[in-house]
């Protein structure tokens, strides 16, 4: 029997420059299609596309980063009947008819990323296209929760978009505290350092050296036409950032490790969640940094209750609470 998933309600307020947006549909394992609704850009605005490898759109239609609308630019995400243990869906355009014709981007024409809301799961995967329009892949929604599903591709013709959608797996499930920042993480075996700090607004360098064992690994092979991926979601709202390291495998300058640098600009201060992809050893593994950026003010105290004193009027008669 197919495990129900619902795509829950998705309401986002963001002040100054990233306005509001939400996008709301349903998702089952086979159900019908996705009730999505549209969110609309004002004319003449810009949107990041979510990107930071200096492919992001030129003139678009909003100053939001990628990932917070379900629709943009006419384009729009909507999940589809799926088989069990499988997830579907569609980008369609701006008739309303399914896209069929994708450019290829760092070897794929679609990246699908899923995490769960408390950032406490990832994944970055690649369906397969049919010729209806319907990308599929086998489900990478591993338990239950509330993900976001991020489709991150360019369509032939357009500019890169990501757009994204909530997803609920039903289930018990206790949201976990996010690992407090550290400069390092150990992944199958791997240790990899991070260099450098995130600054709202500007380009900042981030550095992330592998290694094994104690030894540096210097034979990173490549993976999706770069030695590593790196993504970057917001907490909170998972603003989304996908950025590509400097250099090139083959290019005759960069080389296959340990070091892994990057160029990244994120969108705001505040508490981000990174997860860098690299291969080795003939698999992908994936590395997860909490880092702040900017000055992020510490979380209010909780408030305290004070007990009446015996002489206060508590109590008596007509003396009520709100």
């Amino acid at each position: 029997m197919n495990t129900a998933t619902k795509l829950s309600g998705f309401a986002l307020g963001l002040a100054a420059v990233f306005g509001a947006a939400y996008g709301v549909g349903h998702l089952a394992g086979p159900v019908p299609a996705a009730e999505t609704r549209h969110d609309t850009t004002s004319a003449g605005h810009d949107t990041a596309a979510g990107h930071g490898d200096g492919h992001a759109s030129g003139a678009a239609t909003s100053h939001l980063p990628g990932g917070l609308l379900v629709s943009d630019r006419g384009y729009t995400l909507q999940p589809v009947t799926a088989d069990t243990g499988a997830f579907a869906f569609r980008i369609t355009g701006p008739d309303g008819r399914p896209v069929t014709r994708f450019d290829v981007a760092h070897d794929k024409r679609m990246h699908l990323i899923v995490a769960r809301r408390d950032l406490s799961g990832f994944r970055h995967v690649h369906p397969d296209l049919a010729a209806d329009g319907t990308w599929r892949v086998a489900s990478p929604l591993a338990g239950p929760g509330v993900w976001r599903a991020f489709a991150d591709f360019t369509p032939t013709g357009g500019e890169p978009l990501t757009l994204g959608v909530d997803v609920t797996v039903p289930g018990a499930l206790a949201e976990r505290p996010l690992p407090a920042p550290a400069s390092s993480t150990t992944v199958d075996g791997y240790t990899v350092t991070l260099a450098g700090t995130p600054q709202p607004g500007q380009s900042s360098r981030l550095t992330l050296t592998v290694s094994r064992d104690g030894r540096p690994v210097t034979d990173l092979q490549p993976y999706l036409g770069a030695y590593g991926h790196l993504v970057a979601l917001r907490q909170g709202d998972l603003a989304y950032l996908h950025v590509h390291p400097e250099g090139a495998p083959g290019d005759g300058r960069t080389p296959a490790g340990p070091a892994v640098t990057f160029s990244a600009e994120v969108p705001s201060a505040g508490t981000y969640r990174l997860y860098l992809d690299f291969r080795h050893g003939d698999a992908v593994h994936t590395a997860e940094f909490t880092v702040v950026a900017g000055d992020v003010p510490p979380p209010a105290a909780p408030a305290t209750t004070t007990a009446p004193t015996p002489d206060a009027d508590h109590g008596t008669p007509g003396h009520g609470h709100s």
